[in-house]
């Protein structure tokens, strides 16, 4: 077992207050210190900035944009000025869009656009892939050429269509505010190989490469039928970015270790940073006991998210509580909600269509048990999905179905929040829900606290202060 304490907590954080049921922080010292009291001091001491290279911005949705956009909310409270440079959302294929984010983002912060290529447009925007392909399951002769054509020639990604775009950008921003540090997150994987050309033109620079998610070996990666070549040349762009840059970012210890076998670099190089929660989206929001025993699930459903054992239980749950209701919200394919509505009866079942983030917080709140499954992969393990976080910071009660030493695992039991299931556990899963209303969970607020937004930007403050190495 990995110290999850030492790994992912900062030494400076917010302190639980211990109000009411829900898992409340108040401000932590590093969270008190404004932008304005550092602006103050920038003519005796400018603020150093680092530029952020990332696709996904508001108004797109998800997790891969609440990870940044938070961070930048938070690095001028550490004295960093970040700046952000992204894709115009007319230029843009985004998977979900969540305009409500783009009221987050700080009046303050310097947001550079560029117009892209969008190969998507090949494909009709009904091609755009959902979140983990939940929605991308054509096994018609069209649907496979298609995904074909994106696993072959456009790699690693179609949205490599904005890399020129942002690059010439980048040059410019460089150059013009001496910027001497600069982070690219992926997904897309192609904006990595934006800071790959950035290194090879700018040597100095202190490149950071931020990856959320397994590259060439994804779950989905098989679904683009790649050839070996492809294969090759993907796994070359993978190794460049492994060992050109000069810190690597990952949310997992797992990863972690998958892109330091992979790469053959240092583990030192590479520092685990999660995503989290931030406790200021809980702010408006209610924590309540629903009226009856209500089941959430919040986020993807793929054919690789297996769900037999959880409809089992389902099946036995509604012998005992036939008034019990269970909730999807977000991206489901149609084969997933045949499953689940022929085996259950529709008054017990409810599907949302992805909903705004603060409206997704509320709905997880008003559960009384949330489910995460984790996707069947021999890569699974380490999957830390952005959901995980912020279940955790409402203290509902998490089932989670996935490898039972797994990352997410590991965090739950720390986090004394849940419990984790094999997929096919029925008689588990069903004794997890039906004692759930009998059972007092007392989440480690202690524990859990590590893993908010402002004390996970306090872990990227030691990377940027590093030196580029030459």
């Amino acid at each position: 077992m990995s110290n999850f304490d030492n790994k992912y907590h900062p030494s400076s954080g917010n302190q639980p207050n211990n109000q009411g049921d829900i898992l409340s922080f108040t401000s932590s010292p590093a969270s008190k210190t404004t932008t304005a009291s550092i602006a103050s001091n920038a003519s005796q001491n400018p603020i150093p900035k680092v530029l952020i290279i990332t696709y996904y911005w508001p108004p797109s949705g998800g997790a891969g944009v609440q990870r940044w956009l938070k961070f930048s909310k938070y690095l001028p409270q550490f004295g960093w000025d970040p700046v952000i440079l992204t894709v115009d959302p007319g230029f843009a294929s985004y998977p979900a869009i969540d305009h409500s984010l783009e009221l987050e983002i700080p009046s303050e912060l310097n947001v550079y656009k560029t117009k892209a290529t969008d190969w998507f447009r090949i494909y009709g925007k009904s091609r755009v892939p959902s979140a983990g392909f939940a929605k991308n399951n054509d096994d018609t002769f069209r649907g496979k050429v298609s995904r074909f054509i994106r696993g072959n020639f456009f790699i690693p990604d179609p949205r490599r269509g904005w890399n020129k775009f942002a690059f010439r950008k980048a040059c410019e921003i460089i150059e013009k505010e001496n910027i001497r540090h600069i982070i690219t997150t992926s997904p897309p994987h192609s904006t990595q190989l934006i800071g790959l050309k950035l290194k090879k033109k700018f040597p100095s620079l202190n490149w950071i490469a931020d990856l959320r998610d397994p590259w060439t070996n994804i779950y989905y990666y098989g679904k683009f039928y790649p050839s070996f070549l492809s294969r090759k040349l993907d796994r070359h762009y993978e190794m460049s970015v492994l060992k050109k840059s000069d810190e690597i970012i990952t949310v997992g210890k797992t990863l972690k270790n998958s892109f330091s076998s992979a790469g053959k670099i240092n583990e030192n190089k590479i520092t685990v940073i999660t995503n989290g929660f931030d406790e200021s989206d809980y702010n408006q929001a209610i924590l309540s006991n629903p009226a009856i025993f209500t089941i959430t699930y919040a986020g993807t459903i793929s054919e690789s998210y297996p769900v037999s054992g959880l409809i089992g239980a389902l099946r036995n749950l509604h012998e005992k509580k036939p008034d019990f209701k269970i909730r999807f919200t977000g991206e489901f394919s149609a084969n997933i909600k045949s499953l689940i509505t022929d085996a259950i009866p529709g008054s017990c079942v409810e599907f949302t269509p992805y909903l705004e983030h603060g409206k997704a917080i509320q709905s997880i709140m008003n559960s009384s048990v949330v489910v995460l499954i984790i996707p069947d992969h021999n890569s699974n393990k380490g999957i830390l999905t952005g959901k995980l976080f912020e279940y955790l910071a409402t203290g509902v009660p998490i089932l989670c179905l996935g490898p039972a030493d797994g990352d997410a695992a590991e965090i739950i039991s720390k986090a004394k929040a849940g419990a984790t299931f094999g997929y096919n556990d029925i008689k588990g899963i069903s004794e997890f829900l039906n004692n759930v209303p009998d059972n007092v969970f007392t989440p480690d607020k202690e524990y859990i606290k590590g893993f908010s937004r402002v004390n996970l930007t306090g872990e990227i403050i030691p990377l940027l202060d590093r030196q580029a190495i030459h």
